[in-house]
Protein backbone atom coordinates (compact mmCIF):
# COMPACT_ATOMS: atom_id res chain seq x y z
CA UNK A 1 0.00 0.00 0.00
CA UNK A 2 1.29 3.42 -1.39
CA UNK A 3 1.24 6.21 1.43
CA UNK A 4 2.08 9.12 -0.79
CA UNK A 5 -0.24 11.83 -1.31
CA UNK A 6 -2.49 12.20 -4.04
CA UNK A 7 -1.67 14.74 -6.78
CA UNK A 8 -5.19 16.60 -7.11
CA UNK A 9 -4.31 18.49 -3.88
CA UNK A 10 -0.68 19.25 -4.56
CA UNK A 11 -1.04 22.69 -5.52
CA UNK A 12 -3.60 23.99 -3.23
CA UNK A 13 -2.57 26.64 -0.48
CA UNK A 14 -1.91 26.22 2.78
CA UNK A 15 0.57 23.56 1.04
CA UNK A 16 1.76 22.03 4.58
CA UNK A 17 -2.00 21.46 5.61
CA UNK A 18 -3.24 20.02 2.28
CA UNK A 19 -0.16 17.96 2.38
CA UNK A 20 -1.26 16.44 5.91
CA UNK A 21 -4.54 15.82 4.31
CA UNK A 22 -3.63 14.16 1.62
CA UNK A 23 -1.80 11.47 3.15
CA UNK A 24 -4.94 11.12 5.42
CA UNK A 25 -6.81 10.31 2.33
CA UNK A 26 -3.69 8.02 1.27
CA UNK A 27 -4.15 5.71 4.04
CA UNK A 28 -7.03 3.94 5.05
CA UNK A 29 -8.92 4.86 8.24
CA UNK A 30 -12.14 3.66 9.35
CA UNK A 31 -13.54 3.29 13.11
CA UNK A 32 -11.55 0.79 14.98
CA UNK A 33 -9.05 0.51 12.01
CA UNK A 34 -6.20 3.35 12.75
CA UNK A 35 -3.29 1.65 13.32
CA UNK A 36 -1.33 1.85 10.24
CA UNK A 37 -1.83 5.84 10.15
CA UNK A 38 -0.85 6.18 13.70
CA UNK A 39 2.21 4.05 12.80
CA UNK A 40 2.98 6.51 10.11
CA UNK A 41 2.33 9.30 11.93
CA UNK A 42 4.47 8.54 14.62
CA UNK A 43 7.61 7.71 12.67
CA UNK A 44 6.34 11.45 11.40
CA UNK A 45 6.85 13.09 14.74
CA UNK A 46 9.90 11.11 16.04
CA UNK A 47 11.57 12.15 12.84
CA UNK A 48 11.02 15.77 13.38
CA UNK A 49 11.79 15.20 17.21
CA UNK A 50 8.30 15.69 18.18
CA UNK A 51 7.23 12.97 21.23
CA UNK A 52 4.59 10.64 19.94
CA UNK A 53 3.10 8.30 22.63
CA UNK A 54 -0.10 5.98 22.48
CA UNK A 55 -1.91 5.80 25.40
CA UNK A 56 -4.18 2.49 26.76
CA UNK A 57 -7.26 3.78 24.71
CA UNK A 58 -5.15 3.51 21.35
CA UNK A 59 -5.12 7.47 21.05
CA UNK A 60 -1.66 9.49 19.71
CA UNK A 61 -0.74 11.97 21.69
CA UNK A 62 1.84 13.69 20.12
CA UNK A 63 4.04 16.61 22.35
CA UNK A 64 6.31 19.56 21.54
CA UNK A 65 7.93 22.39 23.75
CA UNK A 66 6.97 25.84 23.84
CA UNK A 67 8.87 28.03 21.87
CA UNK A 68 12.17 29.94 23.03
CA UNK A 69 10.77 32.44 25.66
CA UNK A 70 7.15 31.34 26.29
CA UNK A 71 8.01 28.22 28.37
CA UNK A 72 6.13 30.25 30.89
CA UNK A 73 2.65 29.96 29.21
CA UNK A 74 -0.06 27.56 29.92
CA UNK A 75 0.18 24.82 27.51
CA UNK A 76 -2.40 24.36 24.35
CA UNK A 77 -3.71 21.15 23.15
CA UNK A 78 -5.07 20.62 19.87
CA UNK A 79 -7.89 18.02 19.11
CA UNK A 80 -9.02 15.64 16.81
CA UNK A 81 -9.99 12.52 15.58
CA UNK A 82 -7.82 9.91 13.38
CA UNK A 83 -11.02 7.97 12.32
CA UNK A 84 -14.10 8.79 9.63
CA UNK A 85 -17.01 7.87 8.43
CA UNK A 86 -17.13 5.31 5.39
CA UNK A 87 -19.75 5.47 3.17
CA UNK A 88 -19.98 4.55 -0.55
CA UNK A 89 -22.17 4.97 -3.12
CA UNK A 90 -23.94 1.83 -4.67
CA UNK A 91 -22.13 0.54 -7.22
CA UNK A 92 -19.11 1.88 -6.18
CA UNK A 93 -16.37 -0.29 -5.86
CA UNK A 94 -14.15 0.68 -2.81
CA UNK A 95 -12.49 -1.47 0.27
CA UNK A 96 -12.33 1.51 2.88
CA UNK A 97 -9.34 -0.89 4.42
CA UNK A 98 -7.21 -1.41 1.82
CA UNK A 99 -8.18 1.95 -1.17
CA UNK A 100 -7.02 5.41 -0.73
CA UNK A 101 -10.07 8.10 -0.80
CA UNK A 102 -10.01 9.97 -4.14
CA UNK A 103 -9.91 13.05 -3.49
CA UNK A 104 -10.90 15.74 -6.47
CA UNK A 105 -11.08 19.78 -6.73
CA UNK A 106 -14.25 21.31 -8.04
CA UNK A 107 -15.00 24.68 -7.90
CA UNK A 108 -13.20 26.00 -4.90
CA UNK A 109 -13.78 22.37 -2.80
CA UNK A 110 -12.01 19.13 -2.62
CA UNK A 111 -14.69 16.27 -2.84
CA UNK A 112 -14.75 12.43 -2.92
CA UNK A 113 -17.86 12.19 -5.43
CA UNK A 114 -18.59 8.65 -4.48
CA UNK A 115 -17.72 7.96 -0.97
CA UNK A 116 -16.81 10.21 2.00
CA UNK A 117 -13.70 12.59 1.80
CA UNK A 118 -13.31 12.11 5.40
CA UNK A 119 -12.74 15.97 5.83
CA UNK A 120 -14.28 15.03 9.01
CA UNK A 121 -12.35 14.87 10.91
CA UNK A 122 -8.95 14.95 8.86
CA UNK A 123 -8.99 18.64 8.09
CA UNK A 124 -8.68 19.29 11.68
CA UNK A 125 -5.95 16.71 11.82
CA UNK A 126 -3.66 17.71 8.91
CA UNK A 127 -4.46 21.68 10.80
CA UNK A 128 -2.85 20.34 14.09
CA UNK A 129 0.04 18.36 12.62
CA UNK A 130 0.86 21.54 10.25
CA UNK A 131 1.27 23.40 13.43
CA UNK A 132 3.51 21.13 14.78
CA UNK A 133 5.86 21.77 12.13
CA UNK A 134 5.17 25.18 10.78
CA UNK A 135 8.62 27.40 11.07
CA UNK A 136 8.92 30.52 13.34
CA UNK A 137 5.26 29.81 14.86
CA UNK A 138 5.66 31.23 18.52
CA UNK A 139 3.29 29.24 20.67
CA UNK A 140 2.99 27.36 24.31
CA UNK A 141 3.56 24.14 24.48
CA UNK A 142 2.05 21.90 22.43
CA UNK A 143 0.03 18.64 22.91
CA UNK A 144 -1.91 17.16 19.96
CA UNK A 145 -3.94 14.62 20.80
CA UNK A 146 -5.59 12.34 17.61
CA UNK A 147 -8.31 10.31 19.52
CA UNK A 148 -9.34 6.77 17.66
CA UNK A 149 -12.93 5.34 17.26
CA UNK A 150 -14.82 8.75 17.56
CA UNK A 151 -17.90 8.01 14.63
CA UNK A 152 -18.85 4.70 16.28
CA UNK A 153 -18.13 5.19 20.23
CA UNK A 154 -16.14 7.52 20.80
CA UNK A 155 -14.00 4.88 22.53
CA UNK A 156 -10.25 7.05 22.33
CA UNK A 157 -12.10 10.04 24.08
CA UNK A 158 -13.94 7.98 26.86
CA UNK A 159 -11.03 5.94 27.50
CA UNK A 160 -8.84 9.10 28.15
CA UNK A 161 -7.27 8.55 31.75
CA UNK A 162 -7.46 11.59 33.98
CA UNK A 163 -4.22 13.66 34.02
CA UNK A 164 -3.19 12.68 30.53
CA UNK A 165 -3.29 15.76 29.30
CA UNK A 166 -1.15 18.66 30.76
CA UNK A 167 -2.05 22.01 28.59
CA UNK A 168 -4.78 24.42 30.07
CA UNK A 169 -6.73 25.49 27.09
CA UNK A 170 -8.23 22.62 24.31
CA UNK A 171 -8.93 23.95 20.61
CA UNK A 172 -10.81 21.41 19.32
CA UNK A 173 -10.65 21.51 15.24
CA UNK A 174 -14.07 18.98 15.03
CA UNK A 175 -16.56 21.52 13.51
CA UNK A 176 -17.56 22.21 10.41
CA UNK A 177 -19.12 25.47 9.51
CA UNK A 178 -16.27 28.52 9.49
CA UNK A 179 -17.42 31.54 11.10
CA UNK A 180 -18.49 30.74 14.01
CA UNK A 181 -16.90 29.49 17.84
CA UNK A 182 -18.74 26.43 18.92
CA UNK A 183 -19.08 26.46 23.12
CA UNK A 184 -21.34 23.20 23.66
CA UNK A 185 -22.48 20.34 21.49
CA UNK A 186 -25.36 17.52 22.33
CA UNK A 187 -24.48 14.53 24.29
CA UNK A 188 -26.05 11.37 23.28
CA UNK A 189 -27.23 7.67 23.57
CA UNK A 190 -27.10 4.38 21.32
CA UNK A 191 -30.93 2.71 21.42
CA UNK A 192 -29.81 -1.09 20.16
CA UNK A 193 -32.47 -3.52 19.45
CA UNK A 194 -32.74 -7.43 18.84
CA UNK A 195 -35.53 -9.69 18.76
CA UNK A 196 -35.44 -13.31 17.23
CA UNK A 197 -37.94 -14.00 15.03
CA UNK A 198 -40.49 -16.77 14.51
CA UNK A 199 -40.31 -18.71 11.22
CA UNK A 200 -42.61 -20.43 9.04
CA UNK A 201 -42.45 -21.94 5.88
CA UNK A 202 -43.15 -19.92 2.35
CA UNK A 203 -45.58 -21.72 0.03
CA UNK A 204 -43.88 -23.03 -2.94
CA UNK A 205 -45.44 -21.09 -5.54
CA UNK A 206 -44.54 -17.55 -4.23
CA UNK A 207 -42.59 -15.96 -6.34
CA UNK A 208 -39.26 -13.87 -4.34
CA UNK A 209 -38.59 -10.25 -4.71
CA UNK A 210 -36.25 -7.79 -3.91
CA UNK A 211 -36.94 -4.11 -3.39
CA UNK A 212 -34.66 -1.64 -2.98
CA UNK A 213 -34.79 2.26 -1.78
CA UNK A 214 -32.17 3.82 -2.99
CA UNK A 215 -31.02 7.59 -4.14
CA UNK A 216 -31.21 9.07 -1.11
CA UNK A 217 -28.57 11.61 0.01
CA UNK A 218 -28.47 10.88 3.68
CA UNK A 219 -25.93 13.33 5.99
CA UNK A 220 -24.77 13.50 9.14
CA UNK A 221 -27.56 12.35 12.34
CA UNK A 222 -27.10 15.12 13.86
CA UNK A 223 -25.91 18.58 11.98
CA UNK A 224 -28.46 17.09 9.02
CA UNK A 225 -31.20 15.94 11.12
CA UNK A 226 -33.55 18.48 11.04
CA UNK A 227 -33.05 19.45 6.76
CA UNK A 228 -35.97 16.55 6.76
CA UNK A 229 -33.95 13.97 4.29
CA UNK A 230 -35.31 10.78 3.75
CA UNK A 231 -34.68 7.86 5.94
CA UNK A 232 -34.63 4.78 3.47
CA UNK A 233 -35.46 2.20 6.17
CA UNK A 234 -38.06 4.25 7.12
CA UNK A 235 -39.15 4.67 3.40
CA UNK A 236 -39.05 0.81 2.92
CA UNK A 237 -41.02 -0.18 6.34
CA UNK A 238 -43.83 2.22 5.05
CA UNK A 239 -44.09 0.38 1.66
CA UNK A 240 -43.62 -2.91 2.75
CA UNK A 241 -46.80 -1.96 5.58
CA UNK A 242 -48.76 -0.78 2.74
CA UNK A 243 -48.13 -3.97 0.37
CA UNK A 244 -49.04 -6.15 3.39
CA UNK A 245 -52.25 -4.52 3.49
CA UNK A 246 -52.84 -5.61 -0.69
CA UNK A 247 -51.80 -8.80 -0.54
CA UNK A 248 -49.84 -11.83 1.60
CA UNK A 249 -46.39 -10.64 1.36
CA UNK A 250 -43.77 -13.04 3.53
CA UNK A 251 -40.57 -11.14 4.51
CA UNK A 252 -37.49 -12.88 4.60
CA UNK A 253 -34.39 -10.11 4.60
CA UNK A 254 -34.41 -6.84 5.35
CA UNK A 255 -30.93 -4.49 5.80
CA UNK A 256 -31.01 -0.68 5.79
CA UNK A 257 -28.11 1.77 6.72
CA UNK A 258 -24.96 1.34 7.63
CA UNK A 259 -23.69 3.51 10.72
CA UNK A 260 -25.76 4.97 13.59
CA UNK A 261 -24.69 8.12 12.94
CA UNK A 262 -25.47 8.43 9.38
CA UNK A 263 -28.93 8.94 8.20
CA UNK A 264 -29.51 5.60 5.97
CA UNK A 265 -29.65 6.25 2.11
CA UNK A 266 -30.58 2.72 1.19
CA UNK A 267 -32.12 0.11 2.49
CA UNK A 268 -33.51 -3.17 1.03
CA UNK A 269 -35.94 -6.37 1.41
CA UNK A 270 -36.47 -9.64 -0.08
CA UNK A 271 -39.95 -10.95 0.04
CA UNK A 272 -41.66 -13.43 -1.15
CA UNK A 273 -45.65 -12.92 -2.72
CA UNK A 274 -48.04 -14.81 -4.42
CA UNK A 275 -47.47 -15.09 -7.90
CA UNK A 276 -50.41 -13.12 -9.00
CA UNK A 277 -49.28 -9.99 -6.96
CA UNK A 278 -46.58 -9.75 -9.46
CA UNK A 279 -48.58 -8.58 -12.61
CA UNK A 280 -49.47 -5.16 -10.51
CA UNK A 281 -46.03 -4.39 -9.28
CA UNK A 282 -45.06 -2.11 -11.42
CA UNK A 283 -48.18 0.07 -10.88
CA UNK A 284 -47.36 0.09 -7.02
CA UNK A 285 -44.24 0.74 -7.16
CA UNK A 286 -44.59 3.58 -9.06
CA UNK A 287 -47.44 5.14 -6.98
CA UNK A 288 -45.36 5.12 -3.66
CA UNK A 289 -42.59 6.72 -5.20
CA UNK A 290 -44.72 9.21 -6.71
CA UNK A 291 -46.10 9.84 -3.70
CA UNK A 292 -42.43 10.11 -1.65
CA UNK A 293 -41.00 12.34 -4.16
CA UNK A 294 -43.81 14.63 -3.72
CA UNK A 295 -43.11 14.46 -0.23
CA UNK A 296 -39.46 15.02 -0.12
CA UNK A 297 -38.93 16.80 -3.28
CA UNK A 298 -36.86 19.78 -1.68
CA UNK A 299 -34.57 17.42 0.30
CA UNK A 300 -34.30 14.22 -1.56
CA UNK A 301 -35.56 14.87 -5.32
CA UNK A 302 -33.48 11.73 -6.35
CA UNK A 303 -35.14 9.11 -4.52
CA UNK A 304 -35.76 6.03 -6.31
CA UNK A 305 -37.80 2.78 -5.38
CA UNK A 306 -37.18 -0.27 -7.55
CA UNK A 307 -38.14 -3.91 -7.56
CA UNK A 308 -36.79 -7.40 -9.28
CA UNK A 309 -37.37 -11.04 -9.12
CA UNK A 310 -35.20 -13.14 -7.53
CA UNK A 311 -33.59 -16.46 -8.46
CA UNK A 312 -33.05 -17.39 -4.69
CA UNK A 313 -34.94 -20.66 -3.02
CA UNK A 314 -38.14 -19.67 -1.53
CA UNK A 315 -36.93 -20.81 2.13
CA UNK A 316 -38.51 -19.76 5.31
CA UNK A 317 -40.01 -16.14 6.39
CA UNK A 318 -40.47 -14.91 9.42
CA UNK A 319 -43.81 -15.43 10.79
CA UNK A 320 -46.52 -13.02 9.48
CA UNK A 321 -46.96 -11.40 13.22
CA UNK A 322 -43.63 -11.10 13.76
CA UNK A 323 -43.34 -9.08 10.29
CA UNK A 324 -46.70 -6.61 11.14
CA UNK A 325 -44.77 -5.65 14.33
CA UNK A 326 -41.49 -5.42 13.18
CA UNK A 327 -42.70 -3.35 10.38
CA UNK A 328 -45.23 -1.11 12.47
CA UNK A 329 -42.43 -0.46 14.70
CA UNK A 330 -40.34 0.85 12.25
CA UNK A 331 -42.29 2.72 10.43
CA UNK A 332 -43.94 4.64 13.53
CA UNK A 333 -41.28 4.64 16.28
CA UNK A 334 -39.55 8.48 16.90
CA UNK A 335 -36.99 8.94 14.39
CA UNK A 336 -36.07 12.69 13.32
CA UNK A 337 -36.57 16.16 15.17
CA UNK A 338 -38.05 15.94 19.17
CA UNK A 339 -37.14 19.42 20.19
CA UNK A 340 -35.69 22.52 19.03
CA UNK A 341 -33.44 24.48 21.49
CA UNK A 342 -34.86 27.43 23.46
CA UNK A 343 -31.56 29.28 23.81
CA UNK A 344 -30.08 29.09 20.06
CA UNK A 345 -32.64 29.63 17.57
CA UNK A 346 -32.62 27.52 14.47
CA UNK A 347 -30.72 24.77 16.65
CA UNK A 348 -31.54 20.96 17.28
CA UNK A 349 -32.10 20.35 21.01
CA UNK A 350 -32.86 16.56 20.71
CA UNK A 351 -33.70 14.42 17.94
CA UNK A 352 -32.83 10.64 16.93
CA UNK A 353 -31.97 9.24 14.04
CA UNK A 354 -33.11 5.24 13.09
CA UNK A 355 -29.59 4.39 11.92
CA UNK A 356 -29.07 0.61 11.13
CA UNK A 357 -31.84 -2.03 10.37
CA UNK A 358 -31.71 -5.80 9.45
CA UNK A 359 -33.27 -9.46 9.27
CA UNK A 360 -31.23 -12.10 8.50
CA UNK A 361 -31.99 -15.37 9.18
CA UNK A 362 -34.87 -14.63 11.23
CA UNK A 363 -32.42 -11.99 14.02
CA UNK A 364 -34.23 -8.73 13.47
CA UNK A 365 -31.70 -5.88 14.74
CA UNK A 366 -31.80 -2.09 15.01
CA UNK A 367 -29.68 1.01 16.29
CA UNK A 368 -31.26 4.31 17.13
CA UNK A 369 -28.62 7.37 17.52
CA UNK A 370 -30.28 9.88 20.34
CA UNK A 371 -28.69 13.48 20.67
CA UNK A 372 -29.55 16.26 22.95
CA UNK A 373 -28.34 19.35 24.26
CA UNK A 374 -29.33 18.76 27.65
CA UNK A 375 -28.09 14.46 28.75
CA UNK A 376 -31.28 14.34 30.63
CA UNK A 377 -33.95 15.08 27.40
CA UNK A 378 -31.39 12.32 25.77
CA UNK A 379 -31.87 10.22 28.38
CA UNK A 380 -35.74 10.71 28.09
CA UNK A 381 -36.17 9.93 24.66
CA UNK A 382 -33.84 6.79 24.65
CA UNK A 383 -36.23 5.48 27.19
CA UNK A 384 -39.24 6.52 25.17
CA UNK A 385 -37.95 4.15 22.57
CA UNK A 386 -36.86 1.51 24.75
CA UNK A 387 -40.66 1.28 26.08
CA UNK A 388 -42.02 1.75 22.20
CA UNK A 389 -40.09 -1.44 21.46
CA UNK A 390 -41.45 -2.95 24.36
CA UNK A 391 -45.28 -2.29 23.28
CA UNK A 392 -44.51 -4.63 20.07
CA UNK A 393 -42.53 -7.26 21.91
CA UNK A 394 -39.20 -6.17 21.40
CA UNK A 395 -36.65 -6.12 23.57
CA UNK A 396 -34.30 -2.81 23.54
CA UNK A 397 -31.57 -1.15 25.43
CA UNK A 398 -29.42 2.04 26.07
CA UNK A 399 -25.44 1.46 25.28
CA UNK A 400 -22.23 4.16 24.52
CA UNK A 401 -23.93 7.36 26.38
CA UNK A 402 -21.70 10.36 26.52
CA UNK A 403 -22.21 13.80 28.05
CA UNK A 404 -22.61 16.92 26.23
CA UNK A 405 -20.33 20.14 26.60
CA UNK A 406 -22.22 22.89 28.48
CA UNK A 407 -21.11 26.14 26.85
CA UNK A 408 -19.05 28.66 29.00
CA UNK A 409 -19.83 32.10 27.64
CA UNK A 410 -17.18 33.37 30.39
CA UNK A 411 -14.37 31.92 29.18
CA UNK A 412 -11.40 33.44 28.48
CA UNK A 413 -10.15 30.99 26.07
CA UNK A 414 -13.66 32.37 23.97
CA UNK A 415 -12.47 35.98 24.92
CA UNK A 416 -9.31 35.84 23.25
CA UNK A 417 -10.56 34.05 20.56
CA UNK A 418 -12.89 36.57 19.44
CA UNK A 419 -10.08 39.27 19.79
CA UNK A 420 -8.01 37.43 17.46
CA UNK A 421 -10.53 36.53 15.11
CA UNK A 422 -12.08 40.05 15.16
CA UNK A 423 -8.43 41.66 14.48
CA UNK A 424 -8.05 38.91 11.56
CA UNK A 425 -11.26 39.19 9.47
CA UNK A 426 -12.52 42.50 10.55
CA UNK A 427 -15.55 41.24 12.85
CA UNK A 428 -16.31 38.97 15.53
CA UNK A 429 -17.29 35.39 14.97
CA UNK A 430 -20.86 34.44 16.09
CA UNK A 431 -21.07 31.91 18.82
CA UNK A 432 -22.98 28.40 18.65
CA UNK A 433 -23.68 25.05 19.76
CA UNK A 434 -23.79 22.29 17.58
CA UNK A 435 -26.31 19.53 17.51
CA UNK A 436 -23.69 16.62 17.10
CA UNK A 437 -21.19 14.59 19.30
CA UNK A 438 -17.92 16.43 20.09
CA UNK A 439 -15.47 14.87 22.62
CA UNK A 440 -15.80 18.05 24.69
CA UNK A 441 -18.18 16.92 26.99
CA UNK A 442 -15.91 13.63 27.67
CA UNK A 443 -12.61 15.67 28.01
CA UNK A 444 -14.04 17.76 30.17
CA UNK A 445 -14.85 14.82 32.47
CA UNK A 446 -11.93 13.36 32.51
CA UNK A 447 -10.09 16.81 32.56
CA UNK A 448 -12.90 19.18 34.34
CA UNK A 449 -10.03 22.58 34.68
CA UNK A 450 -9.63 22.36 30.71
CA UNK A 451 -11.18 26.20 28.94
CA UNK A 452 -12.12 24.45 25.49
CA UNK A 453 -13.16 26.14 22.75
CA UNK A 454 -13.80 24.41 18.92
CA UNK A 455 -13.93 26.17 15.46
CA UNK A 456 -13.22 24.04 11.56
CA UNK A 457 -13.45 25.18 7.96
CA UNK A 458 -16.82 24.74 5.75
CA UNK A 459 -17.74 20.97 4.96
CA UNK A 460 -20.79 19.83 3.66
CA UNK A 461 -22.33 16.19 3.21
CA UNK A 462 -20.42 15.00 6.65
CA UNK A 463 -20.81 11.16 6.70
CA UNK A 464 -22.49 10.91 3.28
CA UNK A 465 -20.72 10.26 -0.62
CA UNK A 466 -20.47 13.90 -2.41
CA UNK A 467 -18.90 14.68 1.05
CA UNK A 468 -16.29 18.43 0.24
CA UNK A 469 -14.83 20.83 2.11
CA UNK A 470 -14.06 24.61 0.68
CA UNK A 471 -10.68 25.34 0.21
CA UNK A 472 -10.69 28.80 1.10
CA UNK A 473 -12.36 28.37 4.68
CA UNK A 474 -9.38 26.09 5.26
CA UNK A 475 -7.30 28.92 4.35
CA UNK A 476 -8.91 30.96 7.05
CA UNK A 477 -9.07 28.41 9.26
CA UNK A 478 -5.14 28.18 9.35
CA UNK A 479 -4.99 31.94 9.74
CA UNK A 480 -7.06 32.26 12.47
CA UNK A 481 -5.05 28.43 14.35
CA UNK A 482 -1.63 30.52 13.70
CA UNK A 483 -2.60 33.97 15.24
CA UNK A 484 -4.44 32.59 18.29
CA UNK A 485 -1.28 30.25 19.22
CA UNK A 486 0.96 33.33 19.16
CA UNK A 487 -1.75 35.32 21.32
CA UNK A 488 -1.86 32.08 23.46
CA UNK A 489 2.31 32.30 23.25
CA UNK A 490 1.95 36.21 25.19
CA UNK A 491 1.34 36.92 28.39
CA UNK A 492 -2.32 38.45 28.85
CA UNK A 493 -2.92 41.61 30.33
Amino acid sequence: MSFEPSSPLGNLQPRTVWAHFATLCAIPRASLREAALRRHLTDWAQARRITAAVDAAGNLILKKPASPGCESMPGVILQGHLDMVCQANTGTVHDFERDAIAAQVRDGWVVAEQTTLGADNGIGVALALAALEEPGLQHPALEVLLTVNEESGMDGARGLAAGTLQGKTLINLDTEEWGHFYLGCAGGVDVELRHDCELESVPPDYAILRFDVCGLRGGHSGIDIHIGRGNAIRLLAEALRDLCAHTDLRLIELQGGTARNAIPREAFAVCALPSAAVAGMDEWVEHRLAAWRQRIAGADANVAFRYELDELPVGRAIHHAERDRMLAFLDVAANGVARMSDDFPGVVDTSDNLGVASLAHGVFKATFKVRSLHDGRADALADKLIAHAAGYGLRAWKDGMYPGWTPDPSSRLLALCQRVYTGQFGRPASLQVIHAGLECGLLAASHPHLDMISFGPDIRGAHAPGERVEIESVARCWQLLKAVLQALAVRQE
